[in-house]
């Protein structure tokens, strides 16, 4: 039997192996288009269906463990089902889910943010990341009374019109259709770490805000984004949605010793749970304030609706994770479990003389490989190849939390192993 699947296929012995996640795709597609709700959980032939989850771990439907390092989307920094959170957020749920009122949590919430962000004055509830930057890039443009914003090329801030554009080459073509070419005019991307690119841009002062994401940045750069902007009257906006509480208990721009003037904050910041947030300079925060100046309500400030805002189960988790991951040893640990698999990887790669690279930041472990597959079919391959060993990755990277063991770490490093040797096996690499 052992022979027979060695010669089968990573797709075909996944259809043996996960015949019950095969199915629900099957039934899916008719009603979900491609049978997914989220992009990156499309694989092919088709992804796993998750029954239940706990820790560093999770079992799909036909019974099948794996180590996670989808991570909830990087959400799950603290592993699934937390005990306190888990507790926080049964106990809340009994006492109401939605009050259509404010609550007390909501005010905890904001004070934890504005005590762990460096950039954190004041803050404003939204229900996921890509309406975090949907809204602070209004609000830079209000504050500014400018209507350019400057991008990085490949950075990725959400799915939104504005956000779609110079995402991937070619980079003066928006990612998506249906977005107008009046608003791709208002956005300019440029190549991340050219200073001189965004010299050039600033130059015309006509830009609003200046958005990027911080990793595989250095702080000296990073600074030379601020310097240059406030130069030229423009704002930046250090979206940290990813890096937030992960970099360091205040992201990114903790780490790094950089200060924006807005920032975005999502996934760990609800700890598992939808919530997203826009903190920042409390004068440009301000725009969101009510006053009793009939022209300020209709034309000066802006308005920010949202039925989900700070709800109180998202509001209860967020604040029993954040009053855990304030602890710089958490990311610590996290990092130096990211660092262990890092080092087992590259010493695969360079025994199995694989032309690839193992990179990452913090606890994000990416890895490419030279392949003349395109890179949907490779990315596929692979997932399927680690999922078939009991390794759930986010789909060419782990998200690694603090939460995942020696063991998982050594299980991690097998699964990787034999995954490369099957790849080539199979020709992919």
């Amino acid at each position: 039997m052992a022979t027979e699947t060695a010669q089968m296929t990573i797709g075909e012995e996944m259809y043996e192996r996960m015949a019950g996640s095969a199915a629900l795709y099957e039934r899916a597609t008719p009603v979900v288009p491609s049978g997914v709700t989220h992009d990156s959980r499309f694989n092919g032939p088709f992804p796993i269906y998750v029954r239940r989850a706990a820790g560093s771990r999770k079992w799909d439907v036909d019974g099948n463990e794996y180590v996670d390092y989808f991570g909830g989307h990087g959400a799950l920094l603290l592993g699934h089902c937390h005990p306190a959170i888990t507790a926080a957020v049964v106990e809340q749920a009994q006492r109401g889910s939605h009050y259509g009122a404010c609550h007390e949590l909501e005010i905890r919430w904001a004070e934890l943010v504005t005590e762990i962000v460096p950039c954190a004055e004041m803050v404003k509830f939204t229900s996921s990341g890509t309406e975090a930057t949907l809204m602070a890039l209004r609000l830079a443009r209000a504050f500014t009374d400018r209507t350019r914003v400057v991008k990085m090329q490949g950075h990725f801030h959400g799915w939104h019109d504005y956000a779609t554009i110079a995402m991937a080459p070619p980079y003066d073509q928006p990612i998506s259709r249906g977005i107008p070419q009046e608003l791709q005019a208002t956005v300019t991307g440029i190549p991340a770490g050219d200073v001189a690119a965004l010299a050039a841009e600033l130059e015309r002062d006509d830009v609003a805000v200046v958005i990027l994401l911080c990793n595989g940045l250095t702080s000296e750069y990073l600074q030379q984004v601020v310097d240059l902007a406030h130069a030229h009257g423009t704002l930046v906006i250090f979206d940290e949605v990813v890096t937030g509480f992960r970099y360091a208990p205040g992201g990114a721009q903790e780490h790094f010793g950089v200060t924006p003037d807005l920032t975005t904050l999502a996934k760990i910041l609800a700890g598992g749970y939808s919530g997203g947030a826009v903190a920042g300079r409390a004068d440009v925060m301000r725009m969101l304030e009510f006053r009793d100046d009939p022209e300020w309500m209709r034309f000066g400030r802006i308005a920010h609706p949202g039925t989900y805002n700070a709800n109180p189960v998202s509001a209860a988790a967020g604040v029993t994770c954040l009053e855990i991951v304030r602890d710089p040893s958490v990311q610590a640990r996290a990092t130096a479990t990211a660092d262990a698999i890092r080092t087992g990887f590259r010493d695969i790669v360079e025994r199995r003389g694989v032309p690839a690279r193992v990179g990452g930041w913090a606890s994000m472990v990416p890895v490419s490989f030279e392949s003349k597959l395109p890179a949907r079919t490779l990315t596929e391959r692979y997932r399927g190849a680690m999922q078939l060993n009991g390794i759930d990755p986010s789909g060419m990277q782990l998200i690694v939390s603090a939460v995942h063991t020696e063991e998982d770490v050594e299980r991690t490093i097998a699964a990787f192993d034999a995954t490369v040797g099957r790849l080539q096996a199979e020709g992919a690499i």
